[in-house]
């Protein structure tokens, strides 16, 4: 996205001239931009973060297809997994906008659709006909058979949470500067993932087997809180991966 800089201070080079911040923001975001500064892509940090995003969202789709159970607690096995990608995508909003954060939202959306396709064709290929081989073939069919539909529920709540949560983030930043950055990130974490934890449920509880009212309601809330807790404890380290971003990314307005 591009640079949102103070133009008398830090004029932008010739070859890579900037939006007034007057103009329309990207993707229906409102140009709601004049406190708000974002880094372009030019290093290889954004990279990084992104393919950071794309594995978790991928190993957590595997891990989800387990239920897990911890005494009464209901969970899946890719629940400690999962906020990280929350985590990635507040510092790529934050440090690069919208726009980008949507790209990696989109990409890892992608990603994940690709490595489920390859799921199928892994357990549709032949295999070994003798007794190692019969099993091996069964242990992948129970391992990733649930996996398309564990990764349809993850797709469509991570797209809709990460959206939300990136649009909350952006539209506070203009407001707030780099003013307040706990507050940007408790706002979109909890909102974001609130619709996440219930999309995703709604569509994966029938394959991780979790069933009738009472344990699908334990599901949803213990998910919720626990994914937006640990976004909550882990802000000061969310606060200082920011910070050091933004002191390293080279096109990040100082």
């Amino acid at each position: 996205m591009p640079s949102l800089r103070n133009t008398a201070a830090n004029p932008p080079p010739t070859d890579t001239p900037e939006a007034p911040t007057s103009s329309a923001g990207s993707a229906g975001v409102p140009a709601l931009t004049a406190g708000a500064r974002f880094a372009d892509v030019g290093s290889r940090h954004y990279g990084i973060l992104l393919a950071s995003m794309a594995v978790i969202v991928i190993l957590s789709n595997i891990g989800a297809s387990k239920g897990v159970l911890f005494g009464p607690i209901v969970t899946d096995g890719g629940f400690f997994l999962f906020p990280f990608a929350y985590i990635l995508g507040d510092v790529i909003s934050e440090i690069y906008g919208f726009k980008m954060a949507r790209k990696a939202i989109l990409t890892t959306f992608a990603l994940s659709v690709f490595a489920s396709l390859s799921y199928w064709v892994i357990i549709a290929l032949p295999g070994f006909t003798d007794d190692y081989g019969i099993a091996k073939q069964a242990a992948l069919v129970e391992a990733l058979g649930p996996v398309p539909q564990i990764v349809l529920a993850s797709l469509l709540a991570f797209l809709v949470g990460q959206t939300i949560n990136s649009q909350i983030m952006v539209r506070l930043k203009a407001r707030q500067g780099e003013r307040k950055l706990w507050m940007r990130l408790m706002g979109s974490s909890g909102v974001g993932e609130f619709f996440d934890t219930l999309i995703f449920c709604l569509i994966a509880a029938p394959v991780i087997g979790i069933v009738g009212f009472g344990m699908f309601a334990n599901y949803v809330i213990v998910g919720f809180v626990y994914k937006v807790g640990v976004q909550y404890a882990l802000i000061p380290v969310t606060t200082l991966a920011i910070g050091w971003f933004k002191r390293h990314e080279p096109t990040y307005p100082k």
